[in-house]
């Protein structure tokens, strides 16, 4: 069977060349940039030290590119906001960008608000005194963290001017592979493909991201468009109720295993590591599941990037999947449906 490939996601966490170094050696493949929070030139001493750290352990590392896309975030704050539950904050309170805001001017009472993958719920107020969002999951609101209205369609650029920009330095990085956030379906990556066309590199792969409900829906047009799909559990999470979102996911690698695409399982992996260095055991049963399901790699994203446990979470990753390869190679004589189960 094909080899897991482990990813963690480049940040401050994993910034020095030793630290890369020792992930590179607990068995990582490549790294993901999130172009949302950095772009290319900006990070060019991040990259320079994961392309030393590789050189150093023998590797030939993958660089993912994770586009902005048509994903919405907020804008940068002076200071993290505290949001308590109960609270009642005026909708500028928040750099929401643009499209947000002119979704709010004209949403009903009632609408809800995802903020940083769901972990903080707002929903929105209307009185005479004006609109107000109230904080109905609480936390603390950090710069630059994604934004989503459950059940409103904003309509924005699948490729973004800004992505545009990066793509044209994308091989003077060595990208190797491009993630396209929230795929409505394949316009969308055709889209892409044009503009990777148009930035002279065309090789590059395309990892496609289902993270709504419209791409769960045009799975079966979406696997032909792209190199690998993406089980983005973070905002595929917020598109339905989070009990729902196991089936889905099922039933994406099933698709995909179907047609022969390899998929990424990604988001939350081992969360409870970027505060600990030992993950829960729901965390490594999910992990083990995910290659029984078939996926062709795994992704780590704040754990490594903002985590205090970079190696560490690399580590368990790295091992849980080897466990689960050899399962899977010791059941194949025995249940060769194992997989399809």
């Amino acid at each position: 069977m094909k080899h897991v490939r482990i990813y963690g996601t480049l940040g401050p966490a994993c910034a020095d060349r030793e630290t890369l170094g020792e992930m590179f050696r607990a068995g990582m493949d490549g790294l993901r940039l999130n172009l949302s929070h950095s772009g290319l030139e900006a990070s060019a001493g991040l990259i320079e030290a994961f392309r030393g750290a590789a050189a150093d352990c023998g590797k030939r590392p993958e660089l993912l590119i994770d586009m902005q896309g048509p994903e919405l975030r907020v804008g940068t704050l002076g200071a993290p906001i505290p949001l308590g539950v109960g609270e009642a904050l005026a909708p500028e309170a928040i750099p929401f960008p643009k499209e947000v805001r002119e979704a709010l001017a004209g949403a009903a009472p009632g609408q809800e608000l995802l903020l940083d993958d769901g972990k903080l719920l707002l929903a929105l107020e209307r009185s005479e005194a004006g609109a107000r969002l109230r904080v109905l999951r609480g936390g603390l609101l950090e710069s630059r963290k994604s934004v989503a209205l459950p059940g409103c369609e904003i309509r924005t650029p699948a490729v973004t001017e800004g992505d545009r920009a990066q793509l044209r330095r994308a091989r003077d990085f060595g990208v190797t592979a491009v993630m396209q956030p929230f795929v409505r379906g394949p316009e969308d990556l055709r889209e892409l493909r044009r503009a990777l066309a148009e930035a002279g590199c065309p090789e590059l792969r395309i990892l496609a991201k289902i993270e709504n409900r419209a791409g769960l829906e045009r799975l079966a047009e979406l696997i032909p468009c792209c190199d690998e799909i993406v089980i983005a559990r973070g905002d595929l999470g917020n598109a339905m109720e989070l009990w729902e979102l196991p089936a889905a996911q099922k039933r994406i690698a099933a698709a995909c295993r179907a047609a022969g695409r390899d998929f990424m399982v990604v988001t939350q992996m081992l969360d409870s590591m970027t505060h600990r260095p030992v993950p829960t055991r729901a965390e490594v049963c999910d992990v083990f599941n995910a290659v029984l399901d078939g996926a062709a790699s795994v992704m780590v994203t704040g754990e490594t990037a903002a985590g205090e446990y970079p190696v560490q979470v690399i580590r368990y990753l790295a091992n849980t999947a080897r466990e689960a390869e050899t399962y899977l190679e010791r059941e194949a004589l025995t249940r060769p449906d194992i997989i399809e189960n």
